[in-house]
């Protein structure tokens, strides 16, 4: 039997801004970041043997540049058969325009969630 995989990727901005040592909600002027490259990943062939489809959410870290610094798994899936292992692999590979704060870019955190469904 042979298994179509797809990914479906939503993201849910912001758990809250890093601005120095605070942390702070968007909002007063911060922006969030906004993906512009994203990349999907892999679907590993145990877990498709094994059938396992569901979320894996993320925090991660956008930084000035708008790449992905430090990425925290905070609902695992699959820590088994690979999948939270390649979420995470995919996260840092996406691109960001930064969330800014009187028009300088900030480092902001995200949350990310990744749902992964075999077809």
């Amino acid at each position: 039997m042979q298994f179509k995989s797809t990914l479906v990727t939503a993201i849910a901005i912001a758990a809250f801004v890093a601005v120095g040592a605070a942390q702070e909600r968007p909002g007063d002027g911060r922006t969030t970041p906004v993906m512009v490259k994203e990349v999907k990943p892999l679907y590993t062939a145990a877990a498709k043997k094994e059938r396992i489809q569901g979320s894996v959410v993320m925090e991660a870290v956008v930084l000035e540049d708008g790449t992905v610094g430090d990425v925290r798994v905070t609902q695992s899936l699959d820590a088994r058969y690979g999948l939270d292992e390649e979420a995470v692999r995919a996260l840092k590979q996406w691109q960001f325009r930064p969330g800014t704060q009187n028009g300088q870019p900030v480092v902001v955190s995200v949350s990310v969630e990744m749902t992964f469904t075999l077809k």
